[in-house]
């Protein structure tokens, strides 16, 4: 199963602070840990809210709403996504992660759903778009 694992944002994350070298040398050697085990499928970390912005949907309305923005406990600083055998393989693995941040934070795992949770409402013509969409998506990142 594939899962995604979300990095929360703190005041320093959001405020730009960037992971020094100590931090870094450590991630690094965590995600070759996790490239040599088969399991990193991509890894990244993101821009504060600050250089983001929301686009809140009602109806047929669209509202774009320009970072920052204030409660950083919803917001995320990077993540992961994981091919792994279950959930505690997932939970086994952050608990050897590398503090991401200087104090305190939170790291969540998230199952990603898979084409076959969808069961009937995934029509084939929907299965065969989505097959057609991914084999592009993996042929433009092979390209780069």
């Amino acid at each position: 199963m594939r899962v995604m694992i979300l990095i929360k944002a703190d005041r320093n994350s959001e405020a730009g602070v960037m992971p020094d070298t100590a931090l870094l040398t450590a991630m690094g050697k965590f995600n070759e840990e996790l490239v040599q085990a088969g399991l990193m499928l991509a890894g990244e970390g993101l821009h504060p809210s600050s250089k983001g912005a929301r686009v809140r949907f009602s109806g047929a309305d669209r509202t774009v709403i320009p970072g920052p923005f204030a409660d950083t406990a919803g917001l995320i600083a990077g993540f992961w996504i994981w091919q792994v055998k279950s959930l505690d393989e997932a939970i086994a693995w952050v608990k050897r992660c590398p503090n991401p941040m200087l104090g305190e934070t939170e790291i969540e795992i998230r199952r990603i759903f898979e084409t076959e949770d969808f069961g009937t409402e995934l029509t084939p013509e929907l299965r065969a778009q989505e097959d057609r969409l991914r084999a592009e998506t993996a042929a433009r990142s092979n390209s780069t």
